[in-house]
Order: C-alpha cells, then structure tokens, then sequence
C-alpha cells in the first residue's frame, strides 16, 4: 500500500520541479483525496456521493448528500488550475451551485471559492485579516457573466500566485481576488445539492 503512495507523490514532485501539469483525476477508489464537511463542524455524514466515471475520464457528484468538499489531499503553494465542469440539466428553474476551492485550509475553516452557476463565475470565502476571520464576496467586482448553460461545458483557468487568485471563465478573465492569506493551501471541488461533472482537472505548478 505505501509503494504506490510513494509514486504518486514522486509523480507529483516531478512536476513541481519540471512545471509540466499533472491530471488530477482521481481512480475510482477517490485514493488522495478526502471529504471534507461544510461548515467543518457539522461533521461528517456517511452517504457518498463522488464516483469517478472512466469511459467519460469525470469525477462526478450525484449532489444527494451532504454539503462537503472533496478536497485534493496535496498542500500547494502557487500554481494554475484547469478544469471543465457541467451541471446535469434538471429544469430551467434550477439554481444550480457548486464550485472550486482554493487555497483551503486543512479543514475548510479559510477558504476561497470559484462559484459556478447560473449567476456567473467569482471569487468569494473566508479570508483571515488582521487576526479575525473575514467574509467577502467578489460577484460585484466580476467583469461578466460568461457562464454556459446547464448540460454545456465551461472551462475555469485559476491563477493562484502569492496572495492574488485570478479566475479566467471560458476564455477571459472575469474577477480577481487580492490580500489571500494562505499562502500554501488545498484545491478541492464543492458538493451543494446539484449534479455536476468535472473532467480535465490539470494542475500546472508556478515557480
């Protein structure tokens, strides 16, 4: 059991080391990551609601559990994230939500959010200032909403470097966050309630 650990992470420096991007799609047993409940002090419920799907190379939510995230167990400093995502289509009505973590810290008490769903792609969380935890939300602040559909892809390129993040939708840049904290932290993908897909999840180190 420890050997294929030990690959795995010598996987993982290599690429730290060479800035190449590594695919973080788990296998089907979810080994390196680990479910996280949101808040971090409703406690963790037993229902599992992550598969991976193989023919379709996606990590997939059913969104029938808990509120929780599916937190990469790496600790990371700077780096850009690629990753697609798409809501299973259930009506017109739907407010679909989920979204992607960054710079979390080991339990999700900080945290910085890339909202996905129909009111558009920003940034918003938890962040600690001046020794208090502090709440904000950039939706004000995001440039456009250029978010697809449910049933559609849409692509997020996160730009995670010192205390900023910047989050690119489909293309072009739409919110950016500064003053961030942590400055090492987890990525993790938020389960909230919907379905929703998440394929081509790349992790590119920054120097």
């Amino acid at each position: 059991m420890l050997l294929p650990r030990i690959l795995s992470l010598g996987i993982l420096a290599a690429a730290l080391l060479s800035g190449q991007s590594t695919d973080l799609l788990p296998d089907p047993s979810l080994k390196g990551w680990t479910r996280i409940p949101i808040p971090p002090t409703d406690g963790l419920k037993p229902k599992l609601q992550w598969r991976v799907d193989p023919e379709q190379k996606a990590l997939i939510c059913m969104g029938d559990g808990q509120h929780e995230w599916l937190r990469y167990d790496q600790l990371l400093g700077d780096y850009i994230l690629d990753v697609d995502f798409r809501f299973a289509p259930k009506g017109a009505d739907v407010k679909y939500n989920s979204g992607v973590g960054i710079r979390l810290s080991q339990y999700g008490e900080l945290w910085l959010q890339a909202q996905t769903g129909p009111t558009g792609g920003y940034l918003f969380g938890v962040n600690l200032v001046d020794g208090a935890l502090l709440r904000s939300n950039l939706q004000k602040e995001m440039k456009e909403n250029r978010i697809k559909p449910a049933g559609e892809w849409n692509h997020y390129q996160i730009r995670v470097q010192g205390d900023k993040v910047t989050l690119a939708v489909n293309g072009a840049v739409v919110n950016e966050a500064t003053g961030i904290a942590l400055r090492k932290g987890y990525l993790g993908l938020e389960a909230e309630g919907h379905e929703i897909a998440f394929r081509n999840i790349k992790l590119t180190p920054l120097p």
